[in-house]
């Protein structure tokens, strides 16, 4: 057998392959985690950015859900105070319905459907973040503003339009109902309805026809509020699905770093040297022999 009369550039270079995988062993029992460089494993950590990816996403749209509910909660709330300010414009309509009040009182009645009809406008032009929710999608300016000019004593800047977010794959939740449908519809038409009261009430005529267009208009806004319970329904369970992704990403983008398994390296023994895997965490065990001692 031909022995190498000169070993040591061999034994050096065994040395430094060994102290760098004794790093890379000690690096990895330190983190628990197989791959902390990308060069460990290049398959596994592009894998791990795919996760960490979705995991990003799914949080990004947590994030957009969570201003979508305060829009729609916003707006469910004010809709409601639109429907408790309707009501009292009834019951001010029925009183001056009234055949023994004079001229005086029906005219501090209408002074006070005026201050609602003030109030309602200062509804109807609801802000949430710097944007007007009922203005369909023309979002940056008031979509009712006073005008006296006006048949209904306002004008409508708005337009038909709703605006969408999508808040997940393949998910896409309509997010207000312009003001148009809600407080301006045929027969239903809130602003019409409280200007007739107040023109009524001025001239002791039709005062009756004017608290029932009122109702119609708040029994209408009560029934489109039905579309904000659906979508705060919808939302719920959307971040609830999304919570689950995220967290599910996580877990999986950490699994997929543990170390699962590590080829054995014996040195003296079954065992010797041996990096052993227990319960997702990387431990070593046995004692290597140092290179120097067996060398010739």
């Amino acid at each position: 057998m031909r022995v190498n009369p000169n070993p040591l550039p061999d034994v050096i270079a065994a040395l430094a392959q060994t102290q760098q995988q004794i790093n890379t062993d000690l690096q990895q029992i330190a983190s628990g985690r197989s791959v902390n460089v990308p060069s460990d494993n290049p398959s596994a950590a592009a894998e791990l950015i795919h996760n960490a990816g979705q995991a990003s996403e799914a949080d990004q749209f947590l994030r957009s859900a969570g201003s979508i509910l305060g829009e729609i909660q916003n707006a469910d709330s004010t809709l409601n105070s639109v429907v408790t300010s309707l009501r009292r414009a009834i019951s001010l309509g029925v009183e001056g319905a009234n055949g023994t009040l004079n001229g005086a009182d029906r005219a501090a009645l209408a002074t006070e459907v005026r201050g609602i009809q003030s109030q309602l406008i200062s509804l109807a032009n609801l802000t949430y973040q710097g944007n007007y929710v009922f203005a369909g999608t023309a979002t940056q300016a008031p979509p009712y503003v006073a005008d006296p000019n006006s048949p209904s004593g306002v004008t409508y800047q708005g337009n038909s339009g709703v605006n969408r977010v999508t808040l997940g794959n393949h998910f896409t939740l309509q997010t207000n109902l312009p003001g148009v449908q809600l407080f301006s519809s045929s027969g239903g038409d809130m602003f019409q309805s409280i200007q007739d009261l107040i023109n009524g009430l001025d001239s002791g005529t039709g005062i009756g026809t004017a608290v029932a267009e009122v109702g119609n208009a708040s029994n209408s806004i009560d029934a489109q509020r039905v579309f904000y319970g659906n979508a705060l329904n919808q939302l719920s369970a959307q971040q609830t699905y999304l919570s689950g992704e995220t967290t599910q990403d996580l877990v999986v983008a950490i699994h997929k770093g543990r170390l699962r398994t590590m080829a054995n390296r014996p040195r003296d023994g079954a065992n010797a040297g041996q990096t052993i895997v227990k319960d997702g965490r990387v431990t070593a065990s046995g004692t290597p022999t140092p290179w120097m001692s067996r060398c010739p």
